[in-house]
């Protein structure tokens, strides 16, 4: 409708303007070298719209001609490119797909085809770690530093190639050089606080550990945790150097963190007894026994309390019990506090309790010790020894190898992964390795 308004009143014009210049008669008169044309003016004005017509017609056919050469290379380079993205896409697939000699290829073709090394220097690294060429992938890595645009997708893959290689210490080099370039990058953060973690320098996993949380690289309640361990192990290093303040203030912050988690509590608790702090490293039991009972918070209670009497002992020992009731480690405390003080019913009943929880080896030792004692039975105690062989009791074992270790630690000894240990049953047989055991690669230097 609008459309055919607008149309209704274009004509209207021309029909207005023909009909002033049709009330307005007159001629034009040309004289030029001698020629005189007259003409009327409604003529005159016709010739001079379409030569003006005729003229830009001319100007656009010329102009036409002389861009063709232009337009024809911007044609040729946009064919190109499309063929280049073509070959570019095909040789991701062929990466995503496993097809090392095809992903080469295209990669080859898409180098010659377009005139942006980021992508295709990428592609032809990738390329050549599909084939198994580390070598080759490494030299487009370090081509790539060249280039400021490229310099950090280089240095991603030279860290990854030093991480996939096991050089942790070329790796960490790596990631404090990447993150100069992109200090904020979650993935880079996440990384290169697992590997000053792993190479024991605690206060700079640290630092990067909280700038990963913030960043969202890494779960705050997981970030608690790291944060916890990493407190401890810097109470360790405080302690070797003769720091027994900021060794009992690190364990005091990683148990203040994570009252539930065994190590802090346990650290803490012998930190304060060699203090002789008694007083507080029993609470410190007790708050974490309600959230984790554990047997080294059992040892340390045990050393806490033998000042005591042998009644007075059991008695302590029964507030673990109400702290945590349905634990089986509270009933082998007790059980043992029990033994110790020949009180014998009582601690078979605690020991009944521990077999309804879930029977481990220590609760068929405490049987046959408990025989002994009270029975002189050493037969019975024999067949409590025989089926002790059978469940296997809890250790700190590795999540990230499945190593076993009597100590915890905030690295595996066996494989150098950081915060990986846990408080369960192996499945399978490991070897033993203790967390502070460090491998050489592993090791910090020495600074002042």
């Amino acid at each position: 409708m609008i459309r055919a308004l607008w149309f209704l009143l274009k004509v209207a014009v021309v029909i207005a303007a023909a009909i002033w210049l049709a009330d307005r008669p007159g001629t034009v008169s040309v004289h030029w070298l001698g020629y005189a044309v007259e003409a009327p003016f409604w003529v005159a004005l016709l010739v001079t719209l379409a030569a003006l017509g005729i003229a830009a017609l001319g100007y656009r056919l010329l102009r036409g001609v002389i861009r063709t050469p232009q337009r024809l290379r911007r044609h040729s380079r946009a064919r190109r490119r499309e063929r280049g993205y073509r070959a570019l896409t095909q040789g991701m697939v062929a990466i995503a797909a496993g097809d090392a000699p095809t992903a080469r290829k295209m990669a080859r073709k898409a180098d010659g085809l377009l005139n942006e090394p980021p992508l295709t220097m990428l592609l032809s690294a990738q390329a050549a770690q599909l084939q198994g060429d580390e070598r080759a992938a490494r030299q487009y890595f370090e081509a790539m530093l060249e280039r400021p645009e490229t310099a950090f997708l280089g240095m991603r893959g030279l860290l990854t190639q030093a991480i996939k290689s096991g050089d942790r210490v070329e790796a960490l080099n790596l990631a404090r050089k990447a993150r100069g370039l992109q200090p904020n990058t979650p993935w880079l953060l996440s990384t290169l606080y697992d590997l000053e973690a792993q190479a024991g320098d605690w206060a700079a996993a640290e630092g990067t550990l909280q700038q990963a949380i913030q960043s969202g690289a890494i779960p705050t309640e997981e970030g608690r945790r790291h944060r916890a361990v990493l407190l401890l192990e810097r109470s360790f290093e405080a302690e070797r150097r003769g720091r027994a303040d900021a060794a009992l203030s690190h364990a005091q912050a990683a148990h203040d963190m994570m009252p539930g988690f065994a190590p802090a509590a346990v650290r803490l608790a012998r930190l304060q007894v060699a203090a002789d702090r008694l007083k507080p490293a029993a609470k410190v039991v007790e708050r974490a026994w309600r959230h984790a009972p554990h047997p080294e918070l059992a040892d340390i209670y045990r050393t806490i309390v033998s000042s005591y009497d042998a009644l007075t002992r059991v008695r302590l020992f029964q507030k673990l019990v109400r702290q945590a009731p349905d634990s089986a480690e509270s009933h082998l405390a007790v059980a043992q506090a029990a033994i110790e003080a020949q009180l014998w019913g009582e601690a078979r009943q605690h020991l009944n309790r521990a077999m309804e929880i879930g029977p481990t080896r220590r609760t068929y030792r405490l049987m046959a010790e408990l025989d002994r004692g009270e029975r002189h039975d050493e037969e019975a105690a024999k067949d409590w020894l025989a089926q002790a062989a059978a469940p296997e009791d809890p250790v700190w074992t590795c999540g990230s190898c499945g190593a076993v270790s009597h100590n915890w630690g905030g690295l595996c000894g066996h494989c150098g992964a950081f915060d990986s240990l846990t408080w369960k049953t192996p499945t399978v047989a490991v070897p033993v390795m203790e967390p502070t055991d460090i491998p050489p690669a592993l090791a910090r230097p020495a600074t002042a």
